[in-house]
């Protein structure tokens, strides 16, 4: 589903073929069938739009339109959608202040022109690619800060989340006020758990009352576990849940499967549980240029032939058109090692020591090292560690994953090429100079909204991946209400960093098996994926003389050692590795598939 419009009054627009009005009166055109509401004043001059999926009732919706917008409009309610304000001086566009439906904006003929999908609206201005944005991307994958606004595509920007944006309807100026804002909330009764289950809940049964035959992911993990669980207890009697757990193909004795097994057996009139075998050709790294056109490098690129067979074989057997998913629960509900610099600086001493030392002995680690670089982060501004950051970007044989930073950096790889260095430093300059909107936050905070932020919106590339097969894939974890609710804990009620999701366990108490609520860990597909590369080395060697190569980012020939090496088991960083697949999967599906096309004709009518 795409919506998107311009700032000024209905006029003749441009519009891409197959697009229709949202609302009469309005300028607001939708691809496909995604959920809209719209409601205007008595002179038609003033239309306000809910775009995506809302847990606003009618009378709600209908009372927006007597009154000022409230800032919280894009938070309030269950859902991950955007709210807009039409009239005569131009557009107010309220985004969600976790990007999971992501705004995108460029200037055009003296207007502005604003779309949910990138990649559409570039077509409408002949963009290119923004070979920064792809660099940082590829390198740099642990700093999202980097990116900033910017997409994958010249001319093309990211609305900021969780703002009110002015679009003036002369193409003026836009004007952006941040209005949301995650202060700890130190006076609720509310215990922080009672308000993640609340959220979370909400926004698993708007999607069951959207959709009653949803599906929904089993995987046995504490994240997709927790979200099927609030499905089939959402889902209407006598319909069970289809939850679907996927397994290599003749192993039916993982731990994974048996976690699953137990949340199934437990509730045995409410999931109708299904287990989907994956063979050698799902392995990943599997016919990842065979992945569609979509705003950006989906997440699952390298997964795609286990997903695309799950999903094709959902829409084949279910009949499902809606999926939830699990997916962004590690970054919502972990903290970040970040949490000790915070500790420190609130005087949380002997609390900081003994996180410390939970943080040691998990990461293998030396306590007064860690303590050291919080007491160092403790110290640093989020603007000067972006300073920092512009002489670090290059440096070879680090890797600060597990370490105290503000911002981690991975390795860089001896496939890089020199230009690649130079884009980066470019984009740490330019991302320390930008003022921070949400200025004076503990630095975990700060650090979990810029991942959680990315995850989102990374995850609307797997979505719309989904829909070219006929599913409405959905992530109740990362609904802007569930990501509220999570960040305003106080810093006293967080969790440790070495805790395994405690707060997730807490809210579900009394609905997982205690087994499953216990779980400190989750399976890991790491052997698969060395099986895969070796498996699919020939595709992914050709891929090395690729587009990034042709940009000047990568050395081919260094690149194809790397992947020979990696596959015949030599110890290689394989963060970069894959993020460089990914794109240049990402790149050659993009030159392949045909651009959007737009039209001056006029916008057919919904009722065509």
């Amino acid at each position: 589903m795409i919506f998107g419009g311009f700032s000024s009054p209905r006029t003749l627009r441009p519009w891409p073929t197959e697009a229709e009005p949202v609302a009469a009166g309005s300028a607001t055109w939708r691809l496909g069938n995604g959920p809209a509401r719209s409601v205007s004043d008595d002179s038609g001059r003033r239309h306000v739009l809910i775009l995506g999926p809302c847990g606003a009732t009618s009378s709600e919706t209908q009372r927006l339109i007597d009154a000022p917008l409230p800032d919280d409009i894009a938070w309030r309610w269950p859902g991950s959608y955007v709210v807009l304000e039409e009239t005569q001086d131009g557009v107010n566009v309220y985004t969600d202040p976790a990007a999971a439906y992501p705004v995108y904006l460029t200037a055009y003929q003296g207007t502005w022109a604003w779309c949910t999908s990138a990649r559409t609206l570039a077509s409408l201005i002949g963009s290119a690619v923004d070979v920064q944005r792809l660099a940082c991307a590829v390198f740099v994958p642990s700093v999202p800060a980097l990116a900033g606004t910017r997409t994958f595509f010249d001319g093309i920007r990211q609305l900021p989340p969780g703002s009110r944006v002015v679009l003036p309807a002369d193409g003026g100026p836009q004007r952006w006020t941040t209005v949301w804002r995650p202060s700890p909330d130190t006076d609720s009764a509310t215990a922080p758990s009672q308000r993640l289950r609340s959220a979370l809940t909400n926004a698993v049964a708007l999607r069951a009352a959207h959709d009653p035959n949803l599906s929904c992911d089993l995987s046995g993990g504490l994240d997709s576990t927790s979200v099927a669980v609030l499905a089939a207890h959402a889902v209407v009697p006598p319909r069970r849940l289809d939850a679907v757990t996927i397994h290599p193909e003749g192993n039916t004795s993982g731990a994974d499967l048996r976690y699953a097994r137990l949340t199934a057996k437990a509730y045995p009139s409410l999931f109708a549980h299904h287990l989907l075998p994956m063979t050698a050709e799902h392995l990943p790294y599997t016919r990842i240029t065979a992945t569609p056109a979509t705003d950006e490098p989906a997440p699952s690129t390298l997964t795609q032939a286990r997903l695309i067979a799950q999903l094709d074989w959902l829409r084949a057997e279910l009949g499902t058109r809606t999926h939830l998913t699990g997916d962004g629960g590690d970054s919502v509900l972990f903290q970040p090692p970040l949490h000790l610099a915070d500790l420190l600086r609130h005087g949380h001493w002997k609390r900081a020591v003994g996180e410390a030392f939970g943080w040691a002995r998990l990461r293998h680690t030396q306590v007064p090292a860690l303590l050291r670089d919080a007491a160092k982060a403790a110290r640093t501004s989020r603007r000067q560690a972006l300073a920092d950051l512009a002489q670090a970007v290059g440096t070879r044989n680090r890797n600060d994953h597990g370490c105290v930073r503000w911002f981690p950096l991975l390795s860089f790889p001896t496939w890089a090429e020199p230009p690649a260095r130079h884009l980066l430093t470019q984009a740490a300059l330019q991302a320390a100079a930008t003022p921070d909107p949400l200025p004076g936050l503990d630095a975990a905070v700060r650090s979990l909204i810029d991942e959680i932020r990315e995850v989102a919106r990374t995850a609307a590339a797997d979505a719309q991946l989904a829909a070219t097969h006929g599913i409405d894939l959905h992530n109740p974890l990362l609904d802007p209400a569930v990501m509220d609710a999570v960040l305003r804990t106080p810093i006293s009620q967080r969790p440790p960093i070495h805790a395994y999701k405690p707060l997730l366990s807490r809210a579900m108490t009394g609905l997982l098996p205690p087994a499953v609520a216990a779980r400190t860990t989750k399976g890991s597909f790491d052997a698969d994926h060395y099986t895969g590369l070796r498996a699919n080395l020939p595709d992914l060697r050709a891929l090395a003389h690729g587009h990034l190569a042709d940009l000047g980012l990568i050395n081919p020939t260094a690149l194809d050692r790397a992947l020979r090496e990696a596959a015949a088991g030599i110890p290689t960083p394989l963060a970069t590795l894959e993020q460089a697949l990914t794109a240049e999967a990402w790149l050659t599906a993009h030159h392949r598939n045909p651009a959007p096309l737009w039209t001056t004709e006029s916008l057919r009518s919904t009722h065509d």
